[in-house]
């Protein structure tokens, strides 16, 4: 969630405001930063690509600002092209530069990957862009070839026949995704958030259908198919339902029963034997095995119970204060919508310090309920479809401006990402020391209590605007003040830290992550933790 005051886009034909450039500013200066950190030819593939993605990006903003775009986007930001297409390769350099120094050579390959996939998914957006735009600007075509020359040039001497396939793959996977979901769900995405959510998603199931194929027992870790079977089978399912609806009425009693049956049959028929032959175990009693395994995820689980309790209460006193309040309009405050930034906060420290594999599948089992609840509220599914709508309009913003309610989700997923993105293998042996001993607090620093922080002194206290936004130099400060603090405190109460004197990198990271919050129209919740987790990685 984010804060209330939001710079709309720019009129027609108006020229690169102050914050597009700002914003813009503050991604090189990451990518840089990575460069100079990794410095290889990967390294410099990143550079072009986000030199060619800075062109192309005005053009995203214009076929928006006339409505010309293939697929309804959301128009409270701009395209966002820029920030969202360096955050695939730079977080594939950064995983091949740490899987290195665990000496884990899969995962260095893993990582490679995973850099050269974000750079054909990001040049596939690029050149939709430039195909669309009338007339069509020759300079940035040539600016863009050029990059995609040199990125096609460095990679083709960096994969394999195997690997060049498997990212031709992914991008084929996402050009159909992109026509499915973008036309099931208009103003949900802006084009940069389209390519980060479908980028991933594409990426994640061409994992999920290349391990189903090779599958052989004890390959991999359980953590990560659940993890994968779990978000391909919510979003299959998403799409699934979508079809069907077209066809039927789904408020009904009668859909609904069919809704809840069909969840059943797709899940007890699809998604478990599909784990089961990935885990070689019977899911549920792996699971409940693994849920209860030791004391310390008893009480963790109990803890956590006892916080999603107190999230509801706070969704049923905002819904009593709206019932007594006159206005039909009301909304909650922007300090109320931050009261769940806070227990998420607290939520995710003691699974951080005492459990995360725990905190893993936790969070995993958490978003396939997010996503379950969403695709009731959404289809009018009785008996809770209306309840959930009412419930959740209450905390709206403007980049809720589709059919989908996605901040809370968005929430999950950035407080999550930096546990799950990062390969476990590769965190053994000293790997993650230093700066890079926070990564799994990337969510927790950058969203739980610096978005947070930023949003509730901005609003109360903030006067000095930063150029060309409605966010307020107070804010920043303030919540860069706010996460240094906590990176003492995780000192003190997590004895598995230990940060090598490397402050000034730590120090640089949360500043720099806290000016792209103060200048990105993009969903924050989602970007900011990525960002901040690729520079303390690196």
């Amino acid at each position: 969630m984010t804060r209330e005051c939001a710079s709309p886009a720019p009129g027609p034909g108006a020229p690169l405001s102050g914050s597009v450039l700002a914003e813009a500013a503050v991604v090189f200066v990451v990518v840089l930063s990575i460069h100079a950190a990794v410095w290889d030819r990967y390294s410099w593939c990143a550079v072009a690509l986000a030199v060619q993605a800075f062109y192309v990006q005005y053009k995203w903003d214009r076929l928006l600002q006339q409505a010309s775009a293939v697929f309804q986007f959301r128009m409270s930001a701009n395209s966002g092209l820029l920030p969202a297409s360096v955050v695939m390769p730079l977080l594939g350099l950064v995983m091949k530069e740490r899987c290195q120094a665990a000496g884990n050579p899969y995962f260095e390959r893993f990582g490679i990957v995973v850099a050269a996939t974000g750079m054909a998914v990001a040049l596939f957006s690029s050149v939709l862009a430039l195909g669309i735009t009338r007339p069509v600007p020759t300079n940035t075509c040539v600016i863009s070839g050029l990059a995609g020359g040199v990125i096609m040039y460095i990679m083709k001497h960096s994969l394999s026949v195997g690997e060049v396939i498997e990212v031709l793959e992914v991008l084929l996977i996402f050009v159909y995704l992109n026509m499915i979901l973008l036309y099931l769900l208009p103003r949900c995405f802006t084009p940069g958030e389209a390519l980060l959510v479908l980028g991933g998603l594409s990426f994640m199931l061409n994992q999920l259908i290349k391990r189903s194929l090779t599958v052989v027992e004890s390959q991999g870790d359980p953590l990560d198919f659940f993890l994968l079977v779990v978000v391909v089978g919510m979003v299959l399912m998403g799409i699934f339902f979508s079809t069907l609806f077209v066809f039927m009425d789904s408020g009904t009693w009668a859909s609904s029963i069919f809704f809840h049956l069909m969840t059943c049959v797709l899940g007890l028929g699809v998604v478990l034997p599909w784990l089961h032959r990935l885990i070689r175990r019977n899911p549920l009693l792996w699971l409940f095995q693994f849920l209860f395994q030791t004391e310390t995820r008893v009480y963790l689980l109990a803890y956590w119970s006892l916080l999603a309790t107190l999230a509801c209460l706070v969704v049923l006193y905002q819904n009593a204060k709206r019932s007594s309040s006159e206005s039909k309009k009301h909304q909650a405050p922007t300090i109320a919508r931050k009261y769940f930034h806070f227990i998420v906060v607290a939520t995710y420290i003691p699974g951080i310090i005492l459990d995360r594999p725990l905190l893993y599948v936790a969070a995993t089992i958490c978003l396939a309920v997010f996503i379950f609840l969403e695709y009731v509220r959404y289809f009018r599914i009785k008996p809770l479809g209306h309840t959930l709508r009412s419930l959740l309009s209450l905390f709206l913003d403007e980049r809720d401006s589709g059919p989908l309610i996605l901040t809370h989700i968005y929430l999950l997923l950035g407080m999550s990402l930096p546990i799950w993105l990062v390969p476990r293998p590769c965190t053994q042996k000293g790997s993650l020391g230093g700066a890079r001993a926070l990564v799994p607090y990337a969510g927790v620093l950058a969203v739980g209590v610096g978005d947070t922080v930023a949003s509730i002194f901005g609003s109360t206290m903030g006067e000095i605007r930063w150029p060309g936004t409605k966010k307020t130099f107070e804010g920043t400060m303030t919540s860069i003040f706010a996460q240094i603090i906590s990176v003492a405190l995780i000192l003190i109460f997590d004895s598995g830290v230990d940060l090598n004197y490397s402050y000034a990198w730590i120090l640089g990271s949360i500043s720099t992550v806290s000016l792209l919050e103060a200048y990105t129209t993009q969903i924050d919740n989602l970007l900011l933790p990525l960002y901040l987790l690729i520079l303390l990685m690196a």
